[in-house]
């Protein structure tokens, strides 16, 4: 009995201190804040939402709620700070991939008038996967009367590189990023008869504007605004001069930040700062003539992403300061605006060993993450994070 009884005791003790274990362990403690110094101000970052699945994008409804997109297919809602069971109905049929599925998500500028959002997603056809543009309206927790307002003819049979962010600009023109889609034995990034690594300009309902760069050269596809991208995989508004600003994610190095001009060449394939992933040479000078050299660029790369002005007066050191998004660098980088050559650049958050996808600034002034584990792409260990200043 004596023996039985103390048996009984050890495997209590055994299971309090796994029970212990567990509430120590990372993924249990997701929902603690963490608290970090930056160089100018300490900041709290505090979990709002978990177990996304591929996480990509997110934007603010009125009133505070959030949509985020996952990439197999699924827009998710926030509402009152809590992840709601049960995905928006009515999406297209997404193709998921390696790089595609359903990617960004933007508001029309008329929202709070038309409830009307846009969807970049990989879009399936007979001739492979390609990038488009839906427009749908927001009715409840549902998409109705979803149509697609661009369709790019950039086809291919594998789902690499596909671009996928949407923008409008100040007179409300859509800004929507094409990637190069692979590597091709021939430049389709330099070639206008496709829409290969490209961002285009369009009406709200896709109608093609007559002063874009090459309506009416023969040849040409009328969409096209700026071409030689590999990647863009960020866009945004610079609040100051409102130039479109789009983010490239590069090979081995040369990740970009680049301003988007009319009718620019932006080098790819042709010049890079990076590598090609065999460890060769793209070209000897990374400029040529007659190419728009990048505002910023990075190397070795950092898998750059989301791109953020922050404008808000909750981290008066950061106003007008321009935040990147890092993947592969698991972090986020502030960059301070100054002449070529003189600007400050500072990694955050690179402890907490994040791919950092998206950043937003909220309505309430504070700045929104998308993230994901970095360990072999976990199944659901997508986040939504939200940065808080430490007085």
């Amino acid at each position: 009995m004596h023996l039985t009884i103390t048996r009984f005791i050890c495997v209590l003790f055994v299971v309090a201190a796994f029970v212990l274990i567990l509430a120590a362990s990372p993924r249990q403690n997701q929902r603690q804040s963490l608290e970090f110094k930056t160089d100018t101000q300490k900041i709290r970052v505090v979990p709002m939402a978990e177990g996304l699945d591929s996480p990509w994008s997110m934007v603010f409804l009125p009133g505070g709620d959030i949509l985020v997109t996952e990439r197999p297919g699924r827009l998710r809602l926030i509402r009152n700070g809590k992840l709601e069971d049960e995905p928006i109905a009515g999406l297209p049929e997404i193709q998921f991939g390696t790089h595609g599925g359903l990617l960004d998500v933007a508001l029309h500028p008329n929202f709070e008038r038309n409830n009307w959002i846009y969807l970049a997603y990989s879009k399936g056809g007979e001739r492979g996967v390609t990038t488009a543009v839906a427009r749908a309206r927001l009715d409840g927790k549902r998409l109705v009367d979803a149509i697609d307002v661009f369709v790019a003819d950039a086809w291919t049979k594998g789902s690499l590189n596909v671009g996928g962010r949407v923008v409008f600009d100040r007179a409300g023109m859509l800004y929507a990023s094409i990637g190069d889609r692979g590597p091709t034995t021939e430049p389709l990034a330099q070639d206008l008869s496709n829409h290969n690594g490209k961002i285009v300009r369009l009406y709200d309902d896709g109608r093609i504007p007559n002063d874009n760069p090459f309506v009416g050269r023969p040849g040409a596809k009328p969409e096209i605004y700026s071409y030689g991208h590999r990647n863009p995989q960020g866009m945004t508004i610079n609040p100051e001069t409102a130039e479109v600003w789009a983010s490239e994610h590069g090979p081995m190095g040369g990740d970009e930040v680049n301003i988007i001009k009319r009718g620019a060449n932006y080098g790819w394939p042709v010049v890079s700062y990076g590598r090609k992933y065999t460890g060769e040479i793209i070209s000897e000078n990374p400029t040529r003539e007659g190419m728009e050299s990048p505002r910023f660029f990075w190397v070795p790369s950092i898998g750059i992403s989301g791109m953020l002005f922050y404008t808000g007066n909750r981290f008066p050191a950061w106003k007008g300061n321009l935040f990147v998004t890092g993947m592969s660098g698991r972090m986020i980088q502030r960059v301070r605006l100054a002449g070529r050559g003189q600007n400050e650049r500072e990694l955050i958050l690179n402890a907490m060993r994040q791919e950092i996808r998206d950043i937003r600034q909220g309505p309430d002034g504070l700045i929104y993450l998308v993230t994901r584990q970095d360990a072999e792409h976990t199944a659901k260990s997508g986040m939504v994070l939200r940065i808080e200043p430490v007085d």
